[in-house]
């Protein structure tokens, strides 16, 4: 193993090649003297600024990468896992998710102060439709607008008075070296809860590869991996990829698996949440559970008239990605 060549995919953006380069410096660790060799392939979601949904919904940000997988020009990519669509190409698989970053998210104001001091009116920046449904769920008052850029463009947008306030991941902040900012403001969970996947990285292979897949597996964070199991069967069985808000988390503790959801109308009502547990091994069944019963409760109403409508005014433009490092 120690003579092998290992290519690792990614985006060239700021944060997509600190997730990779941390990976690649892990599985140094973990093998010595493998070798690996960072490779940057671009993406239709960076190449576009029209909204996600016109160019191919969730999967905008991870389509080449996979295809590069599939070609075997890369042996392992790696993902912001929440812009990976929950089911994947016949060939690859899931191979390992590292420990989850802090899943919260942030909010910067220019005047350093948090959301219930905000004045009303103020201009709050954010591509994401959960971030913007969840703020206005609490702050109706609040101009939610689109932002774009990586995190320095939007803070300099901040500091240049275009907004009052921004909404970004606690994990790409951390992530950048910005943990002082998530340190001010990070918002609680009872707030804005996170995209499902928030703060995890997935990394993904070719499924005829055991080898590759063995050694990725020496990350893997099994607690990590089944709550992202949870998310992800819960987003697949709502079918919302980017069409919804749609948040959620799961955790693992004393070998219990709770999984908390939520689904919002696009203006921040109404609110619809559920909370189960089981055991990690049962994390897709969860997820599935939890999905059910949203719908149950009245997702599924939602979804239909989501289905064929454009997101809001405030956020057309936008990928609608829930990553804060591309446009």
């Amino acid at each position: 193993m120690s003579a092998r060549r290992l290519r690792v995919g990614t985006r060239g953006s700021a944060l997509a090649l600190a997730q990779a380069r941390g990976v690649i410096n892990a599985l140094r660790a973990a093998e010595p003297g493998l070798a690996v060799e960072e490779v940057i392939v671009r993406t239709s979601g960076d190449r576009s600024t029209a909204p996600l949904r016109e160019i191919g919904g969730q999967g905008a940000f991870t389509r080449e990468l996979e295809q590069a997988l599939l070609d075997g020009h890369v042996d392992v990519a790696v993902h912001s896992l929440k812009d990976l669509p929950s089911t994947l190409p016949e060939g690859l698989c899931l191979a390992a998710t590292p420990p989850r970053e802090d899943p919260r998210d942030v909010l910067v104001t220019r005047a350093g102060v948090g959301l219930g001091s905000l004045p009303a009116g103020a201009r709050v920046g954010t591509g994401s439709l959960r971030r913007r449904a969840q703020l206005l769920a609490v702050r109706p008052d609040l101009r939610v607008a689109n932002i774009r850029g990586n995190v320095d463009t939007r803070l300099r947008k901040l500091q240049a008075g275009a907004y009052d306030a921004l909404v970004v991941a606690a994990a790409g902040l951390r992530r950048l070296g910005r943990a002082d900012l998530v340190a001010r403001h990070a918002l609680p969970l009872e707030l804005m809860l996170p995209a499902p996947a928030q703060g995890i990285l997935g990394l993904e292979c070719r499924a005829d590869d055991p080898e590759t897949a063995a050694l990725l597996r020496r990350l893997n964070h099994a607690p990590t991996f089944a709550a992202a199991q949870a998310e992800r069967a819960l987003l697949r069985r709502l079918g919302a990829g980017c069409r919804l808000p749609v948040a959620a988390l799961a955790t693992v503790e004393a070998e219990r698996l709770t999984l908390r959801a939520r689904v919002l109308g696009f203006e921040g009502s109404p609110v619809i949440e559920v909370a189960l547990t089981g055991t990690p091994i049962e994390a897709e069944a969860v997820g599935t559970a939890a999905a059910e019963r949203l719908l149950a409760q009245g997702a599924a109403t939602l979804l239909s008239c989501a289905a064929g409508h454009a997101p809001p005014n405030a956020l057309r433009g936008s990928p609608q990605s829930e990553e804060d490092d591309h446009a």
